[in-house]
């Protein structure tokens, strides 16, 4: 079977050179864990997607692991596609939103995130993610999950029943899509509504349905440091379930075809 792996590898120098390219305010902002390299921190978490997660108000990026972005299909043994992004967003949310969760501090990464690996009632977040077939091991970075990477893959779960793109190479496609379109390559769209200064990543379920028009403070960014820098925060999500966040005005509900729903604030 072709790997996900071999899929769109030339995407992926130009993914990292533009996605995380570095602009004048991308050290502007970052979000420390509390404690030492190597120990523990405990807060109640808010998911923002299915890697990523507030505990306590810091921004942690689940160590090891890359999941599909919520606007991300992901192909069938069958030959359809499946709601992968929200699937995973969803798992993180019932293992996580709302709940006391502990992280073990690894770091903070190039983007000001603090890296971390996640516990909710003694349950590595991490780990199960990758065993239930809805992240990848980010080897790139880390080789701390191969083995259940291995696992997964052996059984065809979740994103290993077929040949499907990683995340990484989804966001560089989306984000080469969309910078030939906005000014100067900046294509992070700043939204303003009534939840607030929201910005969209080109990955983001809502960001074709934002416009970007010069009135009410609206504008583009060209890292997502420098969209925090400035006010703004990403999406937050909920689920139908209302176990997280209830969404105001601007929300919208997207069901997945297994019943999965996300509700995202634009």
């Amino acid at each position: 079977m072709l790997t996900s792996r071999s899929l769109c590898l030339g995407l992926v120098p130009v993914a990292f050179a533009l996605v995380f390219g570095h602009s004048p305010s991308d050290a502007a902002r970052s979000w420390p864990a509390p404690v030492p390299i190597g120990q523990d921190f405990t807060g109640i978490a808010r998911v923002i997607d299915g890697d990523t997660i507030d505990v306590g108000g810091v921004r942690v990026r689940l160590e090891g692991i890359d999941a599909p972005e919520q606007a991300q299909t992901c192909k069938k043994a069958d030959g359809g596609d499946w709601p992968c992004g929200h699937v995973a967003t969803r798992a993180m949310q019932e293992m996580a939103e709302g709940r006391e969760t502990v992280c073990r501090n690894h770091g903070l990464e190039k983007y000001g995130r603090t890296l971390g690996t996640c516990f909710v009632a003694g349950r590595n977040v991490n780990a199960e993610l990758v065993k239930l077939g809805l992240a990848w091991a980010f080897v790139r970075y880390s080789s701390t999950y191969v083995a259940e990477e291995h696992a997964a893959h052996a059984a065809h779960l979740g994103i290993w029943q077929a040949p499907t793109m990683t995340a990484w190479d989804f966001r560089a496609k989306a984000w080469v899509a969309q910078a030939e379109e906005a000014p100067n390559g900046c294509a992070i769209k700043g939204n303003v509504n009534a939840n607030g200064h929201i910005y969209h990543m080109p990955w983001s379920p809502w960001y074709d349905k934002v416009r970007i028009s010069g009135h009410a403070g609206k504008r583009w960014f060209c890292s997502e440091t420098e969209a925090v820098a400035a006010g703004w925060r990403p999406a937050y999500v909920r689920s139908l379930t209302g176990r997280a966040e209830t969404a105001t005005a601007g929300a919208s509900a997207t069901p997945g075809r297994d019943g999965a729903g996300i509700a995202l604030d634009e």
